[in-house]
């Protein structure tokens, strides 16, 4: 890519190349051929005329840039609704109706027995945020159905394993509102429950509607660190209200008005174990917590790339810490196998953590031992695919396309050798075949190509069944809008974890 001629106008810096489609009048996507362009222009001439009288011809109208789209409502609103907000409106919409059948004196049992209601949500909730149960799904999904399943089948397993945050949050928002009904039936009967009771519902409820909160869109994506500290200590805190909450409601009995203190009663009770649950599947991941040692290579002050001992399968995640339980971060694995010697995270430099690894590297880091399954996990489902990426994504793209000859591997950044350094130009070098890949420099090419146009051709040219994208937010939005137009299956980035 490298031989081809670079254009006369000057480049744009790296982080604009990063932003979004930029229009690139110089280059051909997928030919990679590079026409002079400026003989197709109509430059403005001035004709001689009478000294009195002075006309100079209008420029030409600006033609359209290339790259820039509009796309409907539709394809917008589509988007938009994803199968994260199908789930959370179909859990949501279910309990609300059963709440209403509650509260309206229908089903007594689900208003004398909030509590259970709530923690049977909040099971489920957590549950599906477990390392361990989501790689156990994952598998099982791989196992079962790669290749030889109707592609609409595969495609909607990918859908829903991908979005289960939308399970997540619709379970635990019920939750809330279950615990809520809870605590007014408690002090509607105030007189009959103990005071323990009564302030221990506050607790729990002030507990876990500050948790929900903090796990709010908006919270999660521009203040990170303030949804990673929120969202796990009150998370902690609402737990350990749930318990004794649970536990003063088990123990005494409002037909007596007395205490039952006795194990066999307690152990019968349907929320004790509903509570024991929602306690395990939180435990569970901080079992496999460890501090490994690292080392960090610093190719520009833009990116840290991390290097771990052992191999790891394609698509996973890794959560890195500073700290054994302070706030952990979220990383791709690039990986040229199980068995290969060193696995690898391409930490982008953008907030305080990331900052920190440059500025004072460490030389052991926090990790979980067990990994977290991203999207990229079911590219095994598929027989053959694309891996779209800008920038820093390349950490979660690339593994798949080195462990699969079946994919194909996109990377769009700015000088990529220079910025991401020798250690993944040699991953990549060595593992894929130049029929393989194609690595677009928007610095050596005036900005970022036609992606539409290249996703277009090259998914024609690989017979591909899928499109797997990883970008920053604009730039996911615009390659999602385009496989959408396109009607190529694709699935991009998400900020819910």
């Amino acid at each position: 890519m490298s031989s081809q001629p670079v254009p006369s106008v000057p480049a744009p810096a790296y982080d604009e190349a990063e932003k979004g489609a930029l229009p690139d009048v110089h280059s051909r996507p997928i030919e990679i051929s590079f026409n002079d362009e400026k003989k197709d222009l109509t430059v403005a001439q001035v004709l001689p005329v009478p000294s009195e009288k002075k006309e100079t011809l209008a420029s030409p109208p600006p033609k359209p840039k290339p790259g820039v789209y509009k796309y409907s409502k539709w394809v917008i609103w589509t988007l938009w609704y994803d199968m994260y907000r199908k789930l959370f409106t179909i859990v949501f919409s279910v309990n609300i109706i059963l709440f209403g059948f509650a509260v309206s004196g229908h089903w007594s049992y689900a208003y004398k027995y909030g509590g259970a209601m709530a923690v049977g949500n909040f099971n489920v909730s957590v549950l599906v945020r477990n390392e361990i149960f989501g790689r156990c799904l994952y598998g099982f999904v791989n196992f079962c159905f790669a290749k030889w399943s109707p592609l609409w089948w595969r495609l909607g397993c990918t859908s829903v394993l991908q979005h289960l945050g939308g399970i997540h949050s619709g379970c635990a928002v019920s939750g809330v509102i279950w615990i809520t009904l809870r605590t007014v039936h408690v002090y509607v009967n105030h007189a009959v429950y103990p005071n323990a009771l009564l302030a221990w519902a506050v607790i729990a409820n002030l507990a876990l509607f500050i948790t929900m909160v903090s796990g709010f869109p908006w919270v999660r994506n521009t203040h990170h660190n303030v949804f990673e500290r929120w969202h796990r200590f009150m998370g902690w805190s609402s737990l350990f209200a749930s318990w004794i909450f649970v536990l003063v409601g088990d123990l005494y009995d409002e037909t007596t008005g007395t205490w039952n203190i006795n194990g066999v009663h307690i152990v019968r009770q349907q929320d004790f174990w509903y509570v024991m649950g929602m306690t395990l599947w939180i435990v569970l991941p901080w079992i496999c917590t460890r501090r490994v040692k690292i080392d960090i290579e610093l190719p520009s002050n833009k990116v840290a790339v991390l290097r771990f001992e052992r191999g790891m399968q394609q698509g996973l995640l890794g959560r890195i810490s500073r700290s054994a339980v302070k706030e952990y971060h979220a990383f791709g694995i690039i990986s040229e196998g199980p068995y290969a010697r060193y696995h690898y995270m391409v930490c982008g430099v953008q907030g305080d953590f990331t900052k920190s690894l440059v500025n004072d590297p460490p030389s052991h880091i926090w990790t979980r031992e067990l990994k977290l399954a991203g999207v990229s996990n079911t590219s095994t489902l598929y027989r053959r695919g694309i891996r779209i990426c800008t920038g820093t994504g390349i950490g979660a793209a690339l593994a798949t396309c080195i462990q699969s000859p079946y994919w194909y591997l996109i990377w769009i950044g700015s000088d990529q050798e220079k910025t991401f350094g020798p250690t993944i130009s040699g991953l990549i070098n060595r593992n894929l075949g130049p029929e393989r890949y194609l690595l677009w420099d928007s610095k050596v090419r005036g900005g970022r190509p036609d992606t539409r146009k290249i996703l277009r051709e090259v998914y024609d040219s690989w017979k591909a069944e899928v499109v797997f994208i990883t970008s920053n937010y604009q730039g996911n939005s615009e390659m999602m809008r385009a496989c959408k137009v396109e009607k190529i299956p694709c699935f991009g980035t998400l900020w819910d974890f």
